[in-house]
C-alpha cells in the first residue's frame, strides 16, 4: 500500500510539474525520484538558463510553487527539490569553493569575512563545508533576504 501511494505522489507531481512547465512553454524531460521522503524533479532542457534564473531565483520560486499546488490539492507538504541539468551540483561546488576561500582569508588575515547574502540552503552548505575546520568558525547574520554568513578566524 505504502507503495503505491508513493507512486501516486510521483504522479501527481509530475502531472502539476508538467502543467506549469506547458504554461511557460517550455520544452523539458521531466524525472521524478524519491529519496527518504525528498521527492527529487529533473528537468532537462535545451535552455535552462530560462528555469533557473538569476542565482537560482527562478527554481526556488518553480520549486516553492509546485510544493504549494501540491498542498492545496492533497492537503499534505512533500518536501519537493527541482533541479535544472546539472546546476545545483556545480552551484554546490562554487559554494564550498566560496567558503573555503573565505576561510583562507580569514586564517591569514585574522579578520571575519563577509559572504554575499543567500538563501538558508546555501548558507547551509558553507556551514557545513567548514563544520570540519578547526581554526574557522561561521555564523549567519543579517535579516531575511539580507542574511548572510560570516567566517570567523578563532582565536
Amino acid at each position: 500500500m505504502a507503495k503505491k501511494t508513493e507512486t501516486q505522489k510521483i504522479t501527481k507531481l509530475k502531472k502539476v510539474v508538467k502543467e506549469l512547465l506547458d504554461h511557460l512553454e517550455v520544452k523539458t524531460e521531466i524525472k521524478i525520484t524519491s529519496d527518504e521522503d525528498v521527492y527529487q524533479v529533473q528537468l532537462e532542457t535545451e535552455d535552462p538558463g530560462i528555469l533557473i534564473g538569476y542565482h537560482g531565483e527562478t527554481l526556488r520560486a518553480f520549486q516553492r510553487i509546485v510544493a504549494m499546488i501540491i498542498y492545496r490539492q492533497t492537503s499534505e507538504w512533500l518536501r519537493i527539490v527541482v533541479n535544472v541539468g546539472d546546476y545545483r551540483q556545480r552551484r554546490q561546488e562554487t559554494l564550498e569553493k566560496m567558503a573555503l576561500a573565505a576561510a583562507q582569508k580569514a586564517r591569514f588575515s585574522k579578520e571575519a569575512q563577509s559572504l554575499p547574502p543567500m538563501p538558508s540552503a546555501e548558507r547551509r552548505i558553507i556551514h557545513i563545508a567548514l563544520a570540519e575546520e578547526s581554526d574557522v568558525e561561521t555564523t549567519s547574520e543579517g535579516e531575511g533576504r539580507n542574511r548572510y554568513v560570516v567566517v570567523h578566524p578563532k582565536a
